[in-house]
């Protein structure tokens, strides 16, 4: 399934209730949690001891921080979905997150996203869109919860 393109509010109003799509796979590699622990200043050894995890931690190796997989939900979903004629989107916000499984390094994960409710608020479009952070080979889930944005469209 390719990149969905929305041009205008009625045109992104038919996908409420839908799967706006899914994004391809992503693997978090060491590398990408040891930038993230610097960012973060969050070094905690069950992220960034690679010989420890391996001995201690319950998943036999390190794992990514639950931020580390919130934080890619932009280039994930920038994936899924383009929004044109738009002069300005902003991050509203994130509603119920709840974190599911840990991503042991190396694993892939990918979004689906469904648009769960789209209000026309004065000209600016508050979307609702509840994302699953996929772990590839798992039943179970890294994340659920809703992301807002808003969208002033031209």
């Amino acid at each position: 399934m390719g990149q969905l393109i929305i041009n205008s509010y009625d045109e992104f109003e038919t996908y409420i209730g839908k799967e706006l799509g899914v994004s391809e796979y992503h693997t978090i590699t060491q590398e990408q949690i040891n930038l993230f622990a610097d960012a973060t200043l969050d070094h905690q050894w069950i992220h960034v001891d690679e010989e420890k995890a391996r001995k201690e931690s319950p998943y036999g190796a390190t794992i990514a921080h639950g931020y580390l997989s919130v934080s890619i939900l932009p280039y994930l979903w920038y994936q899924i979905i383009k929004v044109n004629n738009v002069s300005m989107l902003v991050n509203y916000g994130i509603d119920s997150l709840k974190f599911g499984l840990p991503v042991v390094v190396n694993s892939e994960v990918r979004l689906v996203a469904v648009l769960k409710s789209l209000i026309n608020l004065r000209g600016t479009a508050k979307s609702e869109v509840e994302v699953t952070l996929e772990i590839k080979n798992s039943k179970k889930h890294a994340f659920k919860g809703v992301i807002v944005f808003l969208y002033q469209f031209n």
